[in-house]
């Protein structure tokens, strides 16, 4: 696995996401009611279940819901890479209409306060799932055409995942239980 093709899929679904973020963002805006309905769904099947939690608790659900997430970007390349896209694409669009309503409701410095201290590990963590994603996607489109080994470039890959997105999941997991809420409440 080449640094170039890495930083190339990242970039790459970094602006998939981006523009779903803004697409998510837009929507709100045009749509308030649609942006409720997804805060709704948050709060209801995410949200709902993990709040009131211990910490460790908290923290245990968070990063088993975010590892599952990078599994499924990570193991969507099996896909050709919809999977993939679809999910980074998906979230993106909810990040984005969340992002917006809350930001309408409580203001900007609570958005941020609510996602910087484990947003800045954890997104790029997605990210990096995403884009290792698409490079499974591309080493099977290889095989399939070439006959070239997909087995060891998704060996390598997954080596990839399990050394730098397992331990960014689970520091963005204790960060998000155990100090976002502190820095929440200094802004509320």
């Amino acid at each position: 696995m080449s640094e170039r093709t890495l930083l190339g899929s990242v970039l790459l679904i970094a602006v998939i996401f981006c523009v779903s973020v803004a697409i998510g963002g837009v929507v709100v805006v045009v749509q308030p009611d649609l942006g409720n309905t997804m805060l709704q769904v948050v709060r209801d099947q995410i949200l709902g279940s993990v709040m009131d939690q211990d910490p460790a608790v908290l923290f245990l659900k968070i990063f088993l819901n975010n590892l599952e997430a990078c599994v499924l970007l990570f193991l969507g390349g099996a896909t050709f890479g919809v999977l993939t896209v679809l999910i980074i694409s998906l979230n993106g669009v909810v990040i984005g209409g969340i992002f917006e309503l809350v930001r309408e409701q409580r203001g900007t410095l609570y958005v941020l306060a609510a996602i910087l201290p484990h947003g800045f590990i954890e997104v790029p963590s997605f990210l990096l799932s995403g884009a290792l994603g698409l490079m499974l996607a591309d080493a099977l489109r290889r095989d399939w055409k070439e006959g070239k080994g997909a087995a060891v470039v998704a060996g390598n890959l997954a080596s990839t995942f399990l050394r730098i997105v397992l331990p960014l999941v689970l520091l963005a997991a204790f960060i998000e239980a155990f100090i976002t809420p502190g820095i929440i409440n200094l802004v509320t």
